[in-house]
């Protein structure tokens, strides 16, 4: 039941708990009380709008591999790369770089002059980037909400 909520939630957050509850056979108070223990519990971690990039201008894209020398700690990366807000996700990886960017820009020029300002931070050695041409797959964060594994806040 609760990942039948969740689901409708990614489809529609601004649904109200009655619309929710016609959907999943449950009355809005229930839902309410679900959605309400699903927050607590860190199943669902807020609200928010989705905005196409596109609506503010950032039409081009790029994946960026950081190279970092020794051992840069990954709480070092994420505070330098927290800076520039062209940078919309960040992760550290496995293989031989360090750390990937996801970037948004207004155009390539634009990803090229957050690429050379990262890449003179002390302790990057090296990037390496990808242009996205174009998106196969784009759906958004919880859009498949997955059967829960051992351990999962959804309950079942």
């Amino acid at each position: 039941m609760d990942r039948d909520i969740i689901a409708a939630l990614v489809e529609d957050a601004r649904a109200t708990y009655a619309e929710i509850g016609h959907q999943v056979g449950l009355s809005a108070s229930a839902v309410k009380r679900r959605v309400d223990r699903l927050r607590v519990t860190g199943a669902i971690t807020g609200f928010s709008a989705r905005v196409a990039p596109q609506a503010l201008g950032w039409t081009t894209e790029a994946y960026v591999e950081l190279f970092c020398q020794g051992k840069t700690k990954p709480s070092d990366i994420a505070l330098a790369v927290a800076r520039y807000p062209e940078v919309v996700g960040a992760a550290t990886i496995t293989g031989e770089a360090d750390a990937l960017l996801h970037i948004r820009a207004t155009d390539v020029r634009h990803v090229e002059r957050v690429i050379e300002r990262i890449a003179a931070e002390a302790f990057v050695v090296r990037t390496k980037s990808s242009i996205v041409l174009s998106r196969l797959v784009d759906s958004p964060p919880g859009s498949a909400v997955a059967e829960p594994r051992n351990g999962s806040p959804v309950p079942g």
